[in-house]
């Protein structure tokens, strides 16, 4: 592994730990030219998956953009990487548990909306709000009265007040 601050290869590995329901190898390395410490990510190599867009286009299937919009949906909240790293390694096994060459991107849309809505609630609507594409409040209100059912359904001690 090249160092990405002085480019020399010769580093050491100081610490290695499972992240992602270990399904991923983090190790914390040490150059040993200039001392700087960095951090790599070890992953088992899958077969390649093609998205299907809305629009019919196919891309491959890219871990690191679903991370990037669930961080962007979840900046200022209390959800922490290693959720993201978490909650992203659960959905690969999803997809690629299916055996499936290619997966819809309303599929994907779907299992991150439903499991995004049990993580944190802010970053659900916001992820929502560009997956939807709402394009007024009237929008964000309903996904908010959804939200409010839900939790009023989940919620035993609301029914028996209800009664």
């Amino acid at each position: 592994m090249k160092c990405h601050h002085c480019g020399s290869i010769d580093n050491k590995v100081i610490e290695s730990r499972d992240v992602a329901d270990s399904e991923a190898i983090r190790r914390r390395r040490e150059c040993l030219k200039c001392n700087h410490r960095f951090t790599t990510y070890e992953r088992l190599e899958r077969p390649n998956l093609v998205v299907v867009k809305r629009d019919g286009t196919r891309e491959l299937f890219s871990r690191e953009k679903l991370l990037r919009g669930l961080q962007h949906a979840s900046e200022k909240t209390s959800v922490t990487n290693m959720q993201l790293e978490s909650f992203v390694a659960g959905i690969e096994r999803e997809l690629y548990g299916r055996g499936e060459p290619e997966i819809s991107s309303t599929d994907i849309g779907e299992l991150l909306m439903q499991g995004l809505s049990k993580i944190n609630e802010v970053a659900y609507v916001r992820f929502a709000s560009v997956y939807r594409k709402f394009r007024d409040i009237s929008s964000f209100e309903r996904e908010l009265t959804k939200i409010r059912q839900t939790k009023s359904d989940e919620n035993p001690l609301k029914k028996a007040d209800k009664k």
